[in-house]
């Protein structure tokens, strides 16, 4: 992969043989951030999951302190009295039966993450196939069905987020922007490391997180310690 040049110039800053502490990482991913545009800075977790194996699958929601930065788009699958206490939430999109085909074959994305009641999952589920491969489909762990969708609406737009384990076993997950502050981001970093190591599987074995990169959306990885993590 060829890189432009002020990745050339940022990743001669990092030392790709060093395990950074997170505040100096953080500091280290602000500094390499160079786009014209506010980056979204990353953390990814390798782990040392099998995800072939139900038991040591990992998914959840995690709400951040200082929010993710980007205005998310909640789409709500309810009726009713539940669809008026989605809009009332601030809910981008609410409705039920009709949205299928509109998605199905209008090919209709304009939505970040889907909650829904669960009586509306029988209808939801129809969508398996088109919302699932994109990580869209609503699910109880990560509180995206439920009868309270008005909390749940609230606290996605404030800064909650899913994480989930990927083919490769590893987890991505936003944790701010690079224009926010150094103790922002660390904030909210610890906000999703600590939660992922309270759902380490107990069929794990050995060491759980086998290594932890923080990046900003254009920048290089930089490596952070992660026997440095609690």
């Amino acid at each position: 992969m060829k890189h432009g040049k002020k990745y050339l110039e940022s990743a001669k800053e990092i030392n790709r043989a060093e395990l950074y502490d997170p505040d100096a990482a953080i500091a280290l991913v602000k500094k390499t951030a160079k786009a014209k545009f506010d980056e979204t800075v990353e953390a990814h977790f390798r782990t040392n999951c099998d995800g072939r194996h139900a038991e040591q699958q990992i998914r959840g929601a995690v709400s951040l302190p200082n929010g993710t930065g980007k205005t998310v788009r909640v789409l709500v699958f309810a009726k009713g009295a539940k669809a008026d206490e989605a809009a009332a939430a601030g809910a981008d999109y609410v409705g039920a039966e009709e949205l299928v085909p509109k998605i199905q074959k209008e090919n209709w994305f304009e939505f970040d993450v889907v909650v829904a009641t669960p009586d509306m999952m029988g209808i939801v589920g129809r969508l398996g196939r088109t919302l699932g491969p994109k990580g869209l489909m609503p699910n109880p762990k990560a509180g995206t069905v439920t009868m309270d969708v008005a909390t749940a609406v609230k606290e996605i737009k404030a800064g909650k987020i899913e994480y989930r384990l990927d083919k490769s076993n590893i987890i991505h997950v936003p944790i701010g922007k690079a224009s926010f502050t150094e103790q922002a981001l660390m904030e909210n970093f610890q906000a999703i490391a600590g939660a992922l190591i309270k759902a380490r599987p107990a069929a794990v074995k050995g060491q759980f997180l086998k290594s932890v990169t923080l990046s900003s959306t254009m920048g290089p990885g930089v490596r952070v310690n992660p026997s440095k993590l609690s």
